[in-house]
């Protein structure tokens, strides 16, 4: 296994990513009973060396739901026959789950809506409220 390339400069070591092995429940014929293809990968958000402070609060917010209490990141796979492609998907995931949790969101500016479209609106209002009073049972003509 190799060190984990997270977006354009952050690359998290290979110690700190721990992979546990055990019986799959997918695919793999009579293979699924012998090997275990299923793979566990636990990434401690909390100890990390390779982010920032900044970086460890917002993965923590973001992927809160995925998260034990004790900040570790618990991802598996187990989509694959073979434990070799089960780690890669792991893997990969853990890399566009992080990627997306440190990208930051534009500030959305506040837009004000334009004086003639509202005096718009309110004509159109007053229009239709004046085409249905003519409805009314109420209303009287001369």
């Amino acid at each position: 296994m190799q060190d984990l390339k997270i977006g354009q400069n952050i690359i998290i070591p290979q110690r700190e990513l721990k992979v546990t092995f055990s019986r799959s429940k997918g695919p793999g014929g009579q293979n699924v009973n012998k090997v275990n293809t299923k793979v566990t990968l636990y990434f401690n958000v909390e100890h990390s060396e390779a982010l920032t402070q900044e970086q460890k609060r917002r993965i923590k917010q973001k992927l809160a739901s995925r998260m034990s209490r004790n900040g570790v990141l618990i991802l598996s796979a187990s989509n694959h026959r073979s434990q070799h492609a089960n780690r890669e998907t792991a893997l990969r995931r853990l890399s566009d789950l992080l990627t997306g949790a440190l990208k930051v969101q534009p500030v959305r500016k506040k837009t004000k809506i334009p004086g003639k479209a509202h005096k718009k609106r309110l004509k159109a209002k007053k229009h239709r409220s004046k085409i249905k009073a003519l409805r009314s049972k109420g209303f009287l003509t001369d």
